[in-house]
């Protein structure tokens, strides 16, 4: 196409069409209208670009968007969708473009120069949106994978758009500048100290990102407690530099990627995959109500189903002790003798047992704490079948309620704050 055209501008000033273009330049006539000539070519190439442009988005993107749609595959469906063959659309007519500004500018060398740089810029450019539209598509497909569900694919995608970002700016540069790319990489090595101030948050997300990956420290879905960020729920995005949290009041807390790896939290999915969910709570039962319990108390107690077998059991074994010790005379204070705060926590363990709701293969266990002015804790350890935060609260909240109100009936109370009441309470009682 170059030769025809130059031989038809040849064609004018009555030059042989075997002779080099030189000789066009050197003739007079042609140096007072190359102005003309240049912006007639230029207006013909402006339509011919416009004309290709066109004609690629509105029938090559029509007949890919065709194609995609019966198509079974989902990633040509999100090219379409993320603009990717929009973008690589342009390439086209911008390598027209390329290639005829050697004939438009062929009599203004400087011209062309620049124009050929601003061009190759833009090719470069749009090579650059289009890889990193095409990665946007790939992110969307691999966090549909049950396989990756649950791995910082956001993070992933985000550090190789950067990788990429920064080759192609190396590239930018050198189009633009004409220089080679090593000098903007030696460049690069002299302003360490500067891009290390610039993209620290960037750089650390990238570290920390890396290590949360590695070790497998969160995942997508992962319900997380970090008290520093008053962050409590489930995590819904992992990027480069941030993480997004859905706390359970539904709003969005943002964290900083590194900060998991700088900062301690608590991740609850060693819980959500075991076979149940933890309940440790305690009861501060007074410890002047503590006693050894009587013969009535132990015959009330008897009829207890849950207690008939353990306390019969240990009768037997209290009368046989003391009477091999010799402590049968009741001013033996060191004889053996059932307390009916002991029996109260066998009472809650066998409860505990005979529960449906808890997970009885895992730790289950009634203890006694280290007593304090709030009296003696006994503490409740066992696992609840149902992980699911609402029925969790629903089978913890039965077994307390119950133990509330059975707690009486071992002649035991339960420490509780003195109240505005209590002390009024006291008032006339002090009148008398």
């Amino acid at each position: 196409m170059k030769e025809l055209i130059f031989n038809w501008v040849k064609s004018f000033y009555s030059i042989d069409k075997s002779a080099p273009i030189e000789e066009l330049l050197k003739n007079s006539d042609y140096e007072g209208h190359k102005f003309l000539w240049m912006l007639a070519l230029l207006v013909g190439m402006a339509v011919l670009s416009i004309l290709i442009w066109y004609l690629t988005r509105q029938v090559l993107l029509a007949v890919i968007k065709k194609i995609a749609l019966r198509s079974k595959t989902k990633l040509d469906d999100l090219l379409v969708e993320k603009d990717f063959f929009s973008a690589i659309a342009h390439i086209l007519p911008l390598l027209f473009m390329d290639y005829f500004f050697s004939i438009v500018f062929f009599s203004f060398p400087k011209v062309l120069e620049y124009s050929i740089r601003l061009n190759d810029f833009l090719i470069v450019l749009v090579i650059l949106v289009g890889i990193r539209r095409f990665l946007n598509a790939v992110r969307v497909v691999l966090e549909d994978k049950p396989y990756f569900s649950d791995k910082p694919i956001g993070a992933y995608i985000q550090t190789v758009k950067l990788i990429v970002s920064i080759i192609f700016v190396i590239i930018l540069l050198s189009v633009t500048t004409d220089k080679s790319p090593i000098f903007f990489l030696t460049s690069l090595g002299a302003m360490t100290a500067i891009l290390l101030l610039v993209f620290k948050d960037t750089i650390l997300g990238f570290v920390g990102s890396i290590q949360i990956s590695a070790n497998d420290m969160l995942r997508i879905g992962d319900w997380i407690t970090m008290e520093k960020f008053e962050a409590d729920g489930d995590v819904i995005e992992i990027n480069l530099t941030t993480v997004k949290i859905q706390n359970f009041d539904k709003t969005i807390t943002t964290i900083p990627t590194y900060n998991f790896i700088s900062d301690s939290f608590k991740n609850w999915r060693g819980m959500s995959n075991s076979g149940g969910r933890r309940i440790k709570r305690s009861l501060n039962v007074k410890i002047e109500t503590i006693k050894f319990a009587d013969d009535a108390l132990i015959e009330r107690l008897s009829k207890v189903k849950l207690l008939t077998g353990f306390i019969q059991e240990q009768k037997e074994a209290v009368e046989e002790y003391n009477k091999e010790h010799g402590l049968m005379d009741e001013y033996q204070i060191n004889a053996r003798r059932p307390t009916n705060v002991g029996l109260f926590r066998r009472y809650i363990e066998y409860y505990l047992q005979n529960n449906t709701d808890l997970n009885q293969e895992m730790t289950l266990m009634v203890r006694q704490l280290q007593p304090d002015t709030k009296g003696l804790p006994i503490e409740l350890y066992c696992f609840s079948k149902t992980k699911i935060w609402a029925d969790y609260e629903v089978v913890m909240a039965d077994i307390f309620d119950h133990l509330f109100a059975v707690v009486n009936r071992f002649e035991l109370q339960l420490h509780q704050e003195v109240t505005g009441s209590d002390l009024r309470s006291l008032i006339p009682a002090a009148n008398k």
